[in-house]
């Protein structure tokens, strides 16, 4: 299947985590203690990584800078999604949440970086070219502004979907766009004096030459507008958010728009895809949103995966999400492993990963290995976005942590047969199945570390 590439604007997203106990003496305002940084990719990066969960490869055109925010998102890109930068005019732009108690209280934008008015390069265009769908996930910085982007973007609308996800500040869709997907307010701002999301759709489908307008509302769904009239599709039961307290939405849109264009990758029409949408976007929320995407940055507490990983599995339940899990020493993490839990989290809305501790690491190896430590394994792996959570165990197989886990999926390489896991009955006595994915040929920890002794 061909990529799906990400066309848009990248910043660099940062929560400052922390605990609101007391008011400041000089004013009443919060103090806030913090006890955790977090940064993730935003904008179109988001959108991108986002994108790795529905689609094999993933593609991402987007203006980034030389300096320490373009360097910061170039690793929490990559390996997830291959980078094409674009020259970037000024500085990364960084959007940081000051948030207390699951609620943000502040945030700080810096940073002026826009897109150069530039002509595409030859690689790039070639990449859009010889995809098989495009998401524009517009921020407003400059990039569906500039005037080739728009005249190649027009000509691929005729051949493959393009999905636009809007932005006030940005430019609008070229005619022809399979997709757009603003939000109510997005939408609004558009076409002032018009209030309803189903009369909006129909409108803005109108008035921008689109193939179909999906309006997203929140928890109301989604109104789609296409040729056969408007239709609601709203949250379903089973993947709306639990609980009483507010959810982060961070990321929704970008969940939604991502989902839409995968779908539409995949062959589906415009009402599947939204359909297909809404869902994914709902269960982002219900999961954590773009808070589970994070890494941690800089001096913060040691990480508690088991706790994470748990509370994980309940949110995940709670919201009729599908929980996929696998495990292993992943011990020198190489290409095999990512290509196994990158499939493994593609089955699914949320991965935890059973990590064998350096005991259980020593008794299955030999005194030997784990060649790096168990807390050190964990942190590699929650770097993934696609790893959502780790759980460290310390028998020779995770059987005891899938009783507590549930997992609905339990994963493992194709290197193993079904008969050879002793996990297969836990597994399978919640309900939940096992399965095998390809392995990638030639690639085994301890095989890398003989050919290392032997150098």
């Amino acid at each position: 299947m061909k990529p799906l590439v990400v066309l848009g604007d990248t910043l660099l997203d940062v929560d400052a985590e922390g605990t609101a106990e007391r008011l400041c003496p000089e004013a009443p305002v919060p103090v806030v203690d913090l006890t955790a940084r977090r940064r993730r990719p935003g904008g179109a990066g988001l959108a991108a990584l986002l994108a790795a969960r529905s689609a094999a490869e993933v593609v991402l055109v987007t203006p980034l800078g030389d300096d320490e925010g373009g360097r910061a998102l170039a690793g929490l890109l990559e390996p997830d999604v291959t980078v094409l930068p674009l020259p970037l005019r000024g500085t990364t732009v960084c959007k940081t949440r000051v948030r207390a108690g699951g609620q943000s209280l502040l945030r700080l934008d810096s940073g002026d970086g826009t897109a150069t008015g530039d002509p595409l390069p030859a690689r790039v265009r070639d990449v859009l070219e010889d995809a098989g769908a495009i998401l524009v996930a517009d921020y407003g910085r400059g990039l569906t502004l500039n005037p080739d982007v728009r005249r190649l973007l027009r000509e691929l609308a005729g051949r493959m979907p393009v999905v636009w996800d809007p932005h006030p500040r940005g430019a609008q869709p070229v005619p022809g766009t399979a997709l757009v997907t603003p939000n109510l307010a997005e939408a609004r701002a558009v076409l002032t004096g018009h209030e309803e999301p189903a009369e909006l759709a129909k409108l803005l489908r109108g008035h921008w030459h689109a193939g179909a307008v999906a309006v997203t509302a929140g928890s109301r769904g989604a109104v789609l507008a296409d040729g056969q009239g408007e239709t609601n599709v709203p949250v379903p039961a089973a993947a709306r958010t639990p609980g009483h307290t507010a959810p982060d939405t961070c990321g929704a849109g970008d969940r939604f728009a991502a989902a839409a264009t995968a779908a539409l990758l995949g062959g589906a029409g415009p009402a599947e895809a939204v359909v297909t949408a809404v869902e994914a976007a709902a269960r982002f929320v219900a999961a954590g949103g773009a808070t589970a995407l994070s890494t941690n940055d800089g001096p913060v507490p040691d990480p508690q995966p088991s706790a994470d990983a748990f509370g994980l599995a309940s949110r995940v339940r709670a919201s009729g999400g599908r929980l996929i899990a696998t495990g292993g020493c992943f011990d020198l993490l190489h290409p095999g492993h990512v290509s196994l839990l990158r499939q493994a989290r593609s089955l699914g809305d949320a991965l935890v990963v059973c990590l064998n501790s350096d005991a259980s690491v020593r008794g299955l190896k030999g005194p030997g290995r784990p060649l790096v430590r168990d807390r050190d394994r964990a942190r590699l792996l929650t770097a993934l976005s696609f790893v959502d959570a780790v759980t460290v165990f310390d028998e020779p197989s995770p059987v005891a942590v899938l009783e507590k886990l549930r997992p609905q999926v339990w994963v493992k390489g194709g290197d193993y047969a079904e008969a050879d896991l002793p996990e297969r009955e836990a597994v399978e006595r919640h309900g939940g199945e096992v399965v095998l994915v390809p392995a990638v040929p030639g690639y085994s920890t301890s095989r890398l570390v003989a050919a290392a002794a032997s150098a």
